[in-house]
C-alpha cells in the first residue's frame, strides 16, 4: 500500500484510541531496517509508524556528509516507493528534533511539504516531533505554538513532548532530576491553555513516566504508566471533555515488561517508540551469522572464502529478518497485529 494520507493517519490513531491498542513506531536508519519493518508489520498484519531521528537522517545522506534534511527526504523517498508492494499502511514520522537541530531538520522538511502540498500533493511526513524537553516550559511551549499552525496547514500532525526521557538517544542526552522524569498535570495544562485540544492543529504528546532511552537491567528504570491515567483524569476535569482526552506516545520503551505496556495503552497511548530492542535484534543476528560462518566470511589460512557467505544480502536477509520477528513481537505487545486497516 502507499504510504498514509493525513486522513488515514488520523484515522489510524482514532482507530487505535478507540480500539484500545497502539502502533510501534520503529526508528530506521538504512534501507534494510526500513525493509525489515515492513517485513514485520505484514507478518503481523498490522499498520505502523516509521521513523527517522537527525542521526538516522544523517547517515541516510551518508556518514561522512552533514545532511540530515537531505538525508530525511531520501528516507521517506525509499519509503514512499518501497512501501506500494506491501499490504499494509504506514506513517512517516521525524523523531526527537532539539531546538539546535530544528534548522537543520525539521524546518527543511516541513517547507519542503509545504512546496508539495502548494502544488496539490500530500505532505511528505505524515508528522513531525518538537523536542523541547531540554528547554525550560514556556519556550517549549513557544515553540510548539509556531510549528503547530503550518503543520495544520498541511494537514500534518506535531508530536511534543512534556517532561524529560532520561538516557541518550542519536546525541540528545538527559540527565536531568529524577523528579523531571515525571510529567506533571500542571506542566501538561500549561501546554493545552496554549495549544488547545485539536482545534488548532493536531498534535501527540510524549508524557514522561519514568522513561529512559536504552535498556537496563531491571530494577534500574522505575516506570509509572498509571500516571499517564491520572494525567489523562486530570485535564478533562479541567478542561470538560471526555475520558483521556491526550492522544499519548510512549518513548524508551525498549525493555519494558507487557503489563507496564498495557496500562500505558490503556490510559492513552497510540504511538509506542521502539528503537533499542531492533537495533540489537539486527546485530545480534549478524554477529550469529558470522560466528557461524567465520572460515567462508573471512579468508583465513590461504583460503578464498565463500562468496554466497559474505554477500553482503546473505547476512542482510537474515539481520531483516531477525529484525522483522522484533517488530511482530512489538504489535502483539501493542495489540495493533492483525488489525490493519489495509
Amino acid at each position: 500500500m502507499p504510504v498514509a494520507t493525513p486522513d488515514q493517519y488520523a484515522e489510524m490513531l482514532d482507530r487505535a484510541k478507540a480500539g484500545g491498542f497502539a502502533y510501534p513506531a520503529i526508528n530506521a536508519a538504512s534501507s534494510q531496517s526500513v525493509n525489515a519493518v515492513l517485513q514485520g508489520l505484514t507478518e503481523a498484519g498490522s499498520d505502523g509508524i516509521l521513523q527517522v531521528t537527525t542521526g538516522g537522517a544523517d547517515y541516510f545522506a551518508g556518514h561522512t556528509v552533514k545532511a540530515r534534511a537531505t538525508g530525511a527526504l531520501a528516507f521517506a523517498a525509499y519509503v514512499h516507493e518501497v512501501a506500494k508492494s506491501y499490504p499494509i499502511t504506514v506513517a512517516l514520522h521525524t523523531d526527537h528534533c532539539p531546538k539546535p537541530a530544528l534548522d537543520d531538520f525539521v524546518l527543511p522538511l516541513i517547507a519542503a511539504s509545504e512546496s508539495v502540498v502548494a502544488d496539490g500533493g500530500q505532505p511528505i511526513f505524515q508528522s513531525h516531533m518538537w523536542d523541547g524537553s531540554a528547554v525550560p516550559l514556556d519556550e517549549n511551549i513557544d515553540i510548539a505554538k509556531e510549528l503547530l499552525p503550518r503543520l495544520k496547514a498541511i494537514n500534518a500532525i506535531l508530536e511534543v513532548e512534556i517532561g524529560v526521557v532520561g538516557g541518550e538517544e542519536d546525541g540528545v542526552k538527559h540527565e536531568g532530576s529524577n523528579e523531571a522524569l515525571y510529567t506533571t498535570t500542571a506542566d501538561v495544562s500549561k501546554f493545552v491553555d496554549a495549544l488547545g485540544l485539536g482545534e488548532n492543529g493536531r498534535y501527540i504528546a510524549a508524557l514522561t513516566f519514568g522513561n529512559v532511552h536504552g535498556v537496563y537491567k531491571p530494577g534500574n528504570v522505575k516506570l509509572r504508566p498509571e500516571l499517564l491515567g491520572e494525567i489523562q483524569a486530570g485535564i478533562a476535569e479541567k478542561f470538560g471533555t471526555g475520558a483521556k482526552p491526550l492522544d499519548l506516545v510512549f518513548h524508551g520503551g525498549s525493555g519494558s515488561t507487557d503489563e507496564e505496556i498495557a496500562t500505558a495503552v490503556a490510559n492513552g497511548v497510540v504511538k509506542m517508540n521502539i528503537d533499542t530492542d531492533t537495533q540489537y535484534a539486527f546485530t545480534r543476528s549478524v554477529a550469529g551469522f558470522m560466528f557461524a560462518n567465520y572460515d567462508g566470511v573471512l579468508k583465513v589460512d590461504g583460503e578464498v572464502g565463500n562468496k554466497k557467505a559474505y554477500d553482503p544480502r546473505a547476512w542482510g536477509k537474515v539481520a531483516e529478518s531477525a529484525m522483522a520477528a522484533r517488530v511482530v513481537e512489538a504489535t502483539q505487545q501493542l495489540g495493533s497485529a492483525g488489525k490493519s486497516q489495509s
